[in-house]
């Protein structure tokens, strides 16, 4: 598998008062999208989320979100190494995406952009 970025997440009180300050410091441009009750800025690198607290709580134990070319194909590779797959392979509104357990306990987002 080639991971060919990462984002890392960061969940705040007040998206419409992060987003500039975020867009500043990487010269990008947020898109916003919604995921379920959590609202989500992508600037640059980072994943901007806010939303109810008990959801914020789940997010907050993943520690990046890393791109990938292929979910299939990362779900084989972390089978190999002895992962637990937490949740997906599922569509999601970019692509597909899939939560894992690596066998030290980090637990990491993999997304594609293929469709369904």
């Amino acid at each position: 598998m080639d991971i060919l970025g990462t984002s890392l997440r960061v969940c705040v009180d007040d998206l419409d008062a992060a987003v500039p300050v975020y867009e500043k410091l990487t010269s990008a441009e947020a898109v916003r999208f919604e995921s379920g009750p959590v609202s989500v800025a992508a600037v640059g690198p980072f994943f901007l989320m806010s939303g109810p607290e008990a959801h914020l709580s789940v997010l907050r134990k993943i520690s990046a979100t890393l791109a990938v070319q292929d979910v299939d194909e990362a779900l084989v590779d972390l089978h190999t190494v002895g992962a637990e797959i937490i949740a997906g392979p599922k569509p999601t509104p970019i692509g597909r995406n899939l939560v894992a357990r690596h066998p030290d306990g980090s637990v990491f987002e993999y997304v594609d952009r293929r469709d369904g």
